[in-house]
Formats: structure tokens, sequence, C-alpha cells
């Protein structure tokens, strides 16, 4: 049983043999780059590149679920890209247009 499903997952059209298995999976690398630096400090966090992640992330996410045949690594790395641009916008957008307000101690 493990044999057949190796198989058809060798043989499947999005499957290893295929450019449509490895463009997603070395994609990867720019989530995990984005994950990496959820350390970094937002000043350091640029509005075109995350909006850029962002974008490509929802657009190629919609767009993996209606193409023959579907290609769920490249939907689930989209999602990843997605969803960590979006935090880091959020953290830009928080650190330049919500700064905490510093707690001034009474005298």
């Amino acid at each position: 049983m493990a044999t057949s499903k190796l198989q058809a997952f060798w043989n499947h059209p999005a499957g290893p043999k295929t450019i449509h298995f490895w463009a997603p999976t070395f994609k990867w690398g720019i989530s995990i780059a984005n994950i990496a630096d959820f350390s970094k400090p937002p000043e350091k966090i640029s509005y075109p590149q995350q909006l850029a992640v962002m974008a490509t992330g929802l657009i190629w996410s919609r767009y993996s679920t209606v193409i023959t045949p579907k290609n769920w690594n490249l939907f689930s790395v989209n999602v990843a890209m997605a969803g960590t641009g979006i935090y880091q916008l959020s953290r830009k957008l928080r650190q330049d247009y919500f700064p905490e307000e510093e707690v001034v101690a009474k005298e």
C-alpha cells in the first residue's frame, strides 16, 4: 500500500518530476526568511516588500485552487506567505501609527 501511494505521488501531475512541485517547494524559503524576520525591529520592515509578499500569497493561493491539477504545495506555501506578510505589515503599522504610550510616573 505504501508503495502504491509513493508511486502515485511520484507520478502525480504536480509531483516531484515536475516544476509544479519544485517551484513551490523552493518558495518556502521566502516564508521561512519572513518568519526569521519576526525578530527584526519593526523600523526595518519594508512596506513595499511585505505588501508584495502578502499580495503574492493571496493571489496565488486562490489560483492554486482553480488550476488542474490542484496544487496543494503551492496553496500551502502561499497561505504561509500571505500570513507572514500580513503579520509583518501589522507590526509595521502598529509601530508607525499606533505607538505605545510611555507610562509616566507621577511625582
